[in-house]
């Protein structure tokens, strides 16, 4: 089917404005780290937020001795919304959250001997910034049975619908690097017991050997 001249125009309109929509609305953040938690110590983190927006923290013990850590989500006024002790994972949300910095603490106070890897997940709700790009734009007379609500709840869809894929493609990895550090370390413990095994099978081989030798040598 070809395209009038206009109804290319009107095309080319939609695919612009699909392209500039970051001046439109703001996108949700995800920030994810990966950190050390060295023996005995406590390691805090602060996020920022804005009011009346949410807050999910997310967590996981990938390495180390018992897999535990404590954690604390305290508010910017000093509340403490969370705490738990020696978990493996967990998911926190604030809803809605309070202007200020808001404190992330992860406890390895109670481990004498084994340091933690843990891999910490923090996504901030989107907010809608700016409507006036959206108010100002005039649609053109050929919409091609389209407007701009539909267009713009669309964008919208595609943008909770990557960010969540990027959230749960970040928790897989994480969940992968677990279980790689698991598989490697029941791989060495695998290794250094059937190598004890079998030392100690040959100890015993060569133990029988002398004591037969032994026994026809005396007779």
């Amino acid at each position: 089917m070809e395209l009038s001249l206009r109804q290319f125009s009107t095309l080319c309109w939609l695919f612009f404005m699909m392209l500039s929509q970051e001046s439109a609305f703001a996108l949700g953040k995800s920030q994810d780290l990966t950190f050390l938690l060295p023996v005995g110590s406590t390691q805090c983190f602060f996020q920022t937020t804005v009011e009346n927006s949410s807050m999910a923290v997310e967590y996981q013990v990938l390495a180390g001795s018992g897999l535990d850590v404590g954690f604390t989500l305290i508010s910017p006024h000093g509340h403490r919304l969370v705490s738990v002790f020696r978990k493996s994972e967990g998911l926190h949300l604030v809803d809605p959250t309070a202007e200020g910095d808001y404190r992330i603490c992860f406890d390895n106070s109670f481990s004498r001997l084994a340091e933690k890897i843990v891999f910490m997940e923090v996504v901030l709700g989107s907010q809608e910034v700016d409507d006036k790009t959206w108010t100002n734009l005039k649609e053109p007379e050929i919409m091609l049975g389209y407007n701009l609500d539909y267009i713009k709840e669309v964008i919208k869809a595609v943008d909770r619908n990557l960010e969540r894929s990027a959230q749960t493609q970040a928790f897989l990895r994480a969940f992968e690097a677990r279980d790689r550090y698991l598989l490697e370390d029941n791989l060495w413990r695998v290794s250094f017991w059937s190598s004890i095994n079998l030392l100690l099978m040959l100890t015993v081989a060569l133990a029988q050997v002398y004591t037969v030798r032994r026994f026809f040598q005396s007779s």
